[in-house]
């Protein structure tokens, strides 16, 4: 049975030639024990198969269009101009929900009315759907938002005044860094974050991933934001310190849970 939350939610798939996977992000979606949600998928103008397979799940969709973008942050932007929902989160073609998050969200939302963003853990699977590796963060920190972008993309949800606050769009000039952007942006319109220990997502890790493809475009979008944020760009010893103690809780954690 569905929980029926007092909060609506709007989750949002922008994706272009994604026929492997994408089925398997829409169904996480569409099976998620929750109302009222609806879900948008933006289609760059896919060619591989990706459009045939998303036509099966039409019927199911609040909105879908298939046509040519100018890229990952200008699709968001369309499905989320077209979004009514008062929590708002986005999930890539490649990547899925686990079973049971967007309750778990919304309950945690309607609980804690303070709240602006939450964020959960991630598995980590590879192109065949296998977990290869888990992401468990400590509690948030809003300093160390300043030197890295860690947290995972898939599992991040926001509440509509924030949103709206911030002017209701991500920056298109980033075609790769603008989540990390986008919570630069929620923190300095003084949004209240906190990590919810618990897995939310899965991302997954395959050769023809933006991450990989864009490795070199990301390390300059990431500067930018550092340069915003610091003053200047850091070197990589700068940064390696400055994230140590972040980083031994993020291991301390992964440890506690291996040990229980």
């Amino acid at each position: 049975m569905d929980y029926i939350s007092p909060l609506s939610i709007s989750i949002v798939t922008p994706v272009l030639n994604q026929a492997p996977f994408v089925a398997q992000a829409i169904e996480s979606v569409l099976s998620q024990n929750v109302a009222p949600m609806e879900y948008i998928i933006i289609d760059g103008g896919s060619t591989d198969g990706t459009t045939e397979t998303i036509a099966v799940y039409r019927k199911y969709l609040s909105h879908y269009e298939s046509k040519k973008d100018n890229g990952q942050s200008d699709a968001l932007n369309k499905g989320f101009a077209l979004a009514s929902g008062d929590i708002l989160g986005w999930l890539n073609g490649d990547d899925f929900l686990l079973p049971g998050a967007l309750q778990f969200v919304a309950r945690f939302f309607a609980m804690h009315p303070d709240v602006d963003v939450v964020y959960g853990d991630r598995i980590v699977v590879d192109r065949d759907s296998r977990e290869i590796g888990r992401w468990m963060l400590p509690s948030h920190s809003d300093r160390i938002l300043s030197w890295v972008d860690y947290i995972p993309q898939e599992t991040i949800f926001w509440r509509r005044r924030l949103w709206e606050r911030v002017g209701s769009h991500l920056d298109d000039s980033f075609e790769f860094a603008m989540d990390w952007e986008l919570l630069v942006r929620f923190r300095e319109f003084g949004a209240r974050f906190c990590h919810l220990p618990r897995f939310i997502g899965a991302f997954r890790v395959h050769p023809d991933q933006k991450t990989t493809a864009q490795k070199d475009l990301g390390l300059v979008e990431m500067n930018r934001i550092r340069a915003r944020c610091l003053g200047y760009v850091p070197s990589a010893a700068e940064l390696r310190l400055a994230v140590f103690p972040y980083v031994l809780r993020h291991i301390g954690r992964e440890w506690c849970s291996r040990l229980t």
